[in-house]
Formats: C-alpha cells, sequence, structure tokens
C-alpha cells in the first residue's frame, strides 16, 4: 500500500514531467488526482495545489495538536509524580 508521501511523490513528479497533467491538477485538483492515482477522493476533503515561483515558496504545516500544553507534559511523563498516586 502507498503512503500519503509516496503519493505525493508520484503527483509531483508527474506535473513536472507532464505540462498537461500539470495545467488539471492546478485547475481541478481533485479530478486530476482521482485520475492518476485511481482513487477516490471524498466530496468532504479540500485539496488545493500552489506553485512555487522565484518570488514565492510554500510551507506545508502538519495539523496542530489537539492537546492542551499541560496534557503533552502528562503525555511525556512530565506530571506523574508516584507519591500523590499511590
Amino acid at each position: 500500500m502507498e503512503t500519503a508521501q509516496d503519493m505525493r511523490a508520484k503527483i509531483v513528479g508527474k506535473a513536472t514531467e507532464d505540462a498537461n497533467f500539470r495545467a488539471r491538477l492546478l485547475s481541478d485538483p481533485k479530478r486530476a488526482i482521482s485520475q492518476e492515482l485511481g482513487v477516490a477522493i471524498p466530496a468532504s476533503m479540500a485539496i488545493e495545489v500552489h506553485e512555487d515561483s522565484d518570488a514565492t515558496a510554500h510551507l506545508i504545516l502538519p495539523p496542530g495538536s489537539r492537546l492542551s500544553q499541560s496534557d503533552l507534559q502528562t503525555v511525556a511523563g512530565g506530571s506523574w509524580n508516584p507519591v500523590d498516586n499511590w
């Protein structure tokens, strides 16, 4: 099974080599990706494709943490005290 990273690499590689696919990817990414990879993309999922240029670079960040700083410390083991928990 291909990972999301494998699929992204395949899409970027194809867009680099095939100007027609690149144009379709920029104008209708869901359809272009569905056709290229043979996958169904849920209607609820949005896909945006941006083209870097000499003046603009795009940085994609993963989703933000859903845990609070306190929760993260607990998960990391930073707040459990065996004396308090006996």
